[in-house]
């Protein structure tokens, strides 16, 4: 399997609003101290320079802590600085049209809610699944949440782990036990906290709690 799940206990998604004192990749190593076990890099408000600056600066971080690092969406920016793979969200270009251009080797995430797209994306070559949104979010409008039978079903009808996504607190991830998914991603849990690596310390804990790794 290309994608550990122990890989993606911990799933940190980035977001830069929050950050006040310090730059995204110092952002990023806290949380990766802290167990952080993937990083996405999902900064949708920056232009293609500034984004692969940002992503170059990650990209040494992760690199350094030997951790997986996706682009969300953007396939060319993966391809240009030899990132682990891409992350394509429901609305964004298709997990087969992504393989086609990567190739079998790069890491390339789906995002399903709902079982058909699970399969469809599975089938065309995802390497994992993120699934919901499971509570409320403030990174998405108009979304609806997924329940605990809804994952249990995706996890019995396809073989690549998944993620939880979706307003995940180190307040409510314990609710995601029975869900049967390899771990839960997380933005503003981890990125608006005051103290990042004290946040992906609660995250992580509570994760391994909820978490299935066969």
């Amino acid at each position: 399997m290309k994608t550990d799940p122990k890989n993606l206990i911990l799933y940190a998604v980035t977001d830069r609003r929050w950050l006040k004192d310090m730059t995204l990749s110092q952002a990023v190593e806290q949380a990766i101290l802290g167990g952080a076990t993937f990083v996405q890099l999902r900064e949708k408000n920056a232009d293609y320079n500034e984004f692969k600056k940002i992503a170059l600066d990650v990209k040494k971080i992760t690199d350094k802590h030997k951790i997986p690092f996706v682009i969300n969406d953007n396939v060319m920016l993966c391809k240009e600085i030899d990132a682990d793979g891409v992350h394509v969200g429901a609305d964004d270009m298709s997990v087969k049209k992504a393989r086609e251009l990567l190739g079998k080797d790069k890491i390339i995430g789906g995002t399903a809610r709902t079982l058909e797209r699970a399969i469809l994306a599975y089938e065309e070559g995802a390497d994992y699944l993120g699934i919901g949104a499971v509570f409320d979010t403030g990174t998405k409008s108009g979304t609806t949440h997924m329940s605990k039978e809804l994952a249990q079903a995706i996890n019995k009808a396809v073989p690549i782990p998944t993620v939880a996504i979706g307003g995940i607190s180190k307040d409510n991830i314990g609710l995601l036990k029975g869900y049967g998914v390899s771990g839960a991603a997380v933005v503003s849990a981890l990125f608006a906290a005051e103290d990042i690596k004290k946040a992906a310390e609660e995250l992580r804990k509570n994760a391994e709690d909820i978490v299935v790794l066969d």
